[in-house]
This record gives C-alpha cells, sequence and structure tokens, in this order.
C-alpha cells in the first residue's frame, strides 16, 4: 500500500489545484500534456470546463496563441505554516 494518501479532484478547478501543489507546472506544460495527466490520475474533464479551469487559475498563467497555449505556475506552492492566529481584544 502506498504511504501517501491520494487526494480526489472532483472538478477541473480542483485537479488543477491539487497538481500545482504537487509542483506539476514548474516548467511550461501544453494543454494535451495537461489532459494526459489528469487521466492518469482518473480525471476526465470535458474540454470546455477543464479550458475555463485553465484561464482562471489564479496560480498559473499562459502563453501562446488560441489552441496551442502553455501554462506554468506564478509561484511555487508553500504550506502554511500553523502559526497560532492572533486574538481579537474584547
Amino acid at each position: 500500500m502506498p504511504n501517501k494518501q491520494t487526494r480526489i479532484a472532483k472538478t477541473a478547478t480542483q485537479a488543477l489545484k491539487i497538481l500545482w501543489e504537487e509542483g506539476f507546472f514548474r516548467a511550461w506544460k501544453k494543454a494535451a500534456t495537461i489532459v494526459d495527466h489528469l487521466a492518469k490520475r482518473g480525471n476526465n474533464f470535458s474540454a470546455p470546463e477543464l479550458g475555463m479551469a485553465l484561464k482562471r487559475a489564479k496560480q498559473l498563467t499562459r502563453r501562446g496563441k488560441r489552441t496551442n497555449y502553455e501554462y506554468i505556475q506564478k509561484h511555487p506552492f508553500v504550506a502554511e505554516a500553523s502559526a497560532p492566529s492572533p486574538r481579537k481584544k474584547t
């Protein structure tokens, strides 16, 4: 059994966020590469759904022309440290 817990994405937006957290977008990736990688994970989203999620992903930027876009992360994922939250004064 794998010791790493796999996360399940129910939407294209969730799937892209998981890939970003895993460091998949460190280099430029074409849409076809992203679709193939998601298919290996068991996620098969429709082209319009995935395209809209890629367009709206705040952590990614794209370059290229229509039907030939490439995507890369704007910044790497950093897990939030469990710092104590500031208390409100009453």
